[in-house]
């Protein structure tokens, strides 16, 4: 029998994917671009295993973190008859998703800066309220 040494998320993962989820990201999207960078490829059944996910909720953020362009795919054809394997690969380190991630966030506050204050004028001019 075939075995493979596979990488498995831990607690500092683990702390990293509730982080992500408190700021808004997705578990298992959190998970999955955890688990997949920190391989240098793997397999749908691999990102399964090692960030304990079922097959829909990884092919879910797979389609997301691939939106993104934070990971990418290649086929790799089997021998004789059948469908390729997709392979995934991180297309940035994760310091630069991160960045990006800040980014978003960063942004998303702004935008409730924004509305905070076109609600206080509202208000304040005594047009809602009164």
């Amino acid at each position: 029998m075939k075995q493979k040494c596979s990488f498995v998320l831990g607690e500092e993962e683990s702390e990293a994917v509730q982080l992500f989820s408190e700021l808004g990201m997705p578990k298992n999207l959190a998970k999955t671009m955890l688990y997949v960078s920190e391989v240098k490829e793997c397999h749908t059944k691999d990102i399964e295993r090692g960030a304990d996910l079922r097959q829909p909720e990884v092919s879910v953020a797979i389609r997301e973190l691939r939106r993104r362009r934070w990971i990418t795919k290649r086929d790799l054809n089997k021998k004789g008859k059948g469908r390729p394997v997709h392979i995934y690969s991180s297309t940035k380190p994760l310091s630069e998703i991160l960045k990006t991630f800040e980014q978003e966030k960063l942004q998303e506050i702004e935008g409730v800066k924004k509305d905070l204050s076109k609600l206080k004028n509202i208000v304040v001019r005594g047009k809602v309220g009164a």
